[in-house]
């Protein structure tokens, strides 16, 4: 853990904070079935990319569900993370899943296509 610079390990913190409280404290319908997958912390602590996916397609949904509670989610952070400032939380949806979830099925397609065919 010392190779990490210490914006890494805020970022880590921060994302297991975040899906704590996405999990437990936040009761907005939008905003269930969101994972929080990563974060990003600037090198100036000014801002950080919250990286969020939501298998059911209602990513636009969520986006507008988590961008209403970054103030509430910035508040709780405050209190359990001791930054001089704590960032502006930009919330981006992370494709990589629904992306890798695809090509699993396209894999699996082409398995069953290979064994159908006449040797």
């Amino acid at each position: 853990m010392a190779n990490f610079a210490r914006t890494d390990r805020v970022a880590q913190q921060m994302q297991r904070e975040i899906a704590e409280l996405v999990r437990l404290k936040i009761n907005d319908p939008r905003v269930r079935l969101v994972t929080i997958t990563g974060v990003e912390v600037a090198g100036d602590y000014s801002h950080a990319k919250v990286f969020f996916t939501r298998l059911d397609g209602k990513h636009e949904e969520a986006q507008q569900g988590l961008d209403h509670a970054s103030g509430f989610l910035r508040k709780h952070l405050a209190g359990s993370i001791k930054l001089r400032i704590m960032p502006q939380l930009h919330f981006v949806f992370d494709s990589s899943v629904e992306r890798g979830s695809h090509l699993s099925q396209l894999i699996d397609q082409a398995i069953a296509s290979d064994k159908n065919l006449p040797e």
